[in-house]
């Protein structure tokens, strides 16, 4: 099956799927086999992987060649956090093609100002105008090379505090545009707000969530109120921060790494991943043997 056929069925499933993030090709390997159908390449965590900020500064073309590489190295389908689609209409018309030539299941806008700003920082919330808005959606389902690339669209309202009629408007002026999915945002401490716009959305098409501010909520309520897809937006990389913090802080202490041997990955795990196995094997088929 197509990776972008994969994904349209993950999130058309009546039941619910989990997308878990990933910044780099190794990130997205270690979550495939982990056993996540499908991956999340968001926005945040290349941009931070990167050392840049959450405001477009990584360029849509980086973001591509990032993503690239973890298609390449997965059998998954990837959702690719396309932000505000990197400027007007056309900029998101080739973003669309650039990311089907490359593989890639499918792409999420959102309704911001580019450059945009990430979400749970204070001034990055404004808003573009709807109908502007909608003309970004119609381009990239016009521009897509796959009948089945998804295109979604999160809906920042509640985010910026507009309230729940305005989210629902624009939900539906989105899906009117074209979109397959809608992602709905929120930055509550509970899931209230998305579980309301569910009840009231109905089933007109599927509904994203992305519990980074309620994650102790149980996924129960997800799957009960049916939620399409959770999307475990930037635990991968938050993970390997404090693991690399901890690691090299004891090594700087203690001036040698024999105590930690237990508590890192192996050589012969990083040779499992990135595939040097296959490698050999290659090597031995094509490599011609040195004459004498």
């Amino acid at each position: 099956m197509k990776k972008t056929t994969t994904l349209k069925s993950l999130i058309q499933d009546k039941n619910t799927s989990f997308l878990m993030e990933a910044h780099n090709a190794l990130s997205a390997r270690i979550a495939q086999e982990s056993g996540f159908k499908g991956l999340w390449a968001s926005g945040l965590s290349i941009s931070a992987s990167l050392g840049l900020c959450d405001r477009n500064e990584a360029s849509w073309t980086q973001i591509l060649d990032i993503v690239e590489f973890m298609s390449d190295h997965t059998t998954v389908p990837i959702l690719v956090d396309g932000d505000t689609g990197f400027g007007n209409f056309n900029n998101v018309r080739r973003l669309t093609k650039k990311l089907c030539q490359r593989g890639i299941a499918g792409v999420c806008l959102e309704d911001k100002l580019f450059p945009k700003v990430n979400s749970f920082i204070s001034g990055g919330n404004d808003l573009a105008n709807a109908d502007e808005f909608c003309g970004k959606l119609r381009a990239a389902k016009d521009s897509q090379l796959d009948d089945d690339f998804m295109v979604v669209a999160r809906v920042e309202a509640l985010i910026s505090g507009l309230g729940m009629d305005e989210a629902l408007e624009r939900a539906h002026k989105y899906h009117g545009a074209g979109a397959d999915a809608i992602l709905i945002h929120s930055k509550r401490k509970d899931a209230s707000e998305v579980l309301e716009f569910k009840a009231l959305w109905k089933d007109r098409c599927p509904v994203i969530i992305v519990p980074t501010k309620y994650s102790s909520v149980e996924t129960n309520l997800y799957k009960e109120a049916g939620i399409s897809t959770v999307i475990w937006a930037n635990h991968s990389l938050r993970a390997s921060i404090h693991a690399m913090k901890r690691i090299t802080q004891q090594i700087q202490k203690n001036e040698n790494v024999s105590f930690i041997e237990k508590d890192i990955a192996t050589l012969e795990e990083i040779f499992m991943l990135t595939g040097e196995a296959e490698a050999q094997l290659a090597e031995d088929k094509y490599l011609m043997p040195a004459t004498a």
